[in-house]
């Protein structure tokens, strides 16, 4: 198997709001980076959609380290909650529906259908970790772009509002109205 490094990042611009999530994929002397966005999410919700995609990415069965600052990711593995979610139903330990189910439901599928070997990792935010610094950066990225496409869009609407208005004038005065 293949010994695949993966660094994932999640934000979001308000919580909840505009998304973005990266993922940085290292194998050898390879690097992979992903980015993408979503218009109403939350940060949690951006930390597991990066981990799906990075993890979706490889071609092949891989032995992944998956490295995130998120604390919600990594504890779901390394602490069992994950094992636990299923075994009650998906419910939390205060007996409650376990929030991004769907999303916790298509990580674990990815990993079981794309046959990986996971072990996530936890690194301090916003420190010296290069990988995880450029992910922050690559989903911060994500979401201005998103934001700058929707304001784009809001101005070309208006314009043509305008130009509608403009030329539904001009039609009432040539018909005498």
């Amino acid at each position: 198997m293949k010994e695949v490094s993966i660094y994932t990042d999640g934000a979001c611009s308000r919580n909840p709001g505009p998304g973005g999530w990266a993922s940085i994929i290292r194998y050898g002397s390879h690097v992979k980076e992903m980015s993408g966005h979503v218009p109403g999410t939350t940060n949690n919700r951006m930390e597991l959609m990066a981990a799906i995609e990075g993890l979706a990415a490889l071609k092949e069965p891989c032995k992944v380290t998956l490295s995130s600052d998120s604390t919600y990711l990594v504890n779901a593995f390394q602490k069992g909650w994950l094992d636990n979610w299923q075994v009650n139903g998906w419910k939390n330990a205060a007996k409650q529906p376990v929030e991004n189910q769907d999303l916790w439901i298509i990580l674990l599928l990815t990993i079981k259908k794309k046959k990986h070997d996971v072990v996530f990792r936890k690194v301090s935010a916003h420190s010296d970790d290069a990988d995880n610094n450029r992910c922050d950066a690559l989903a911060k990225a994500a979401i201005q772009a998103y934001v700058e496409s929707e304001e784009k869009a809001k101005i070309l609407f208006e314009e043509v509002m305008v130009d509608q208005g403009i030329a539904a004038a001009n039609q009432d005065e040539k018909a005498g109205r």
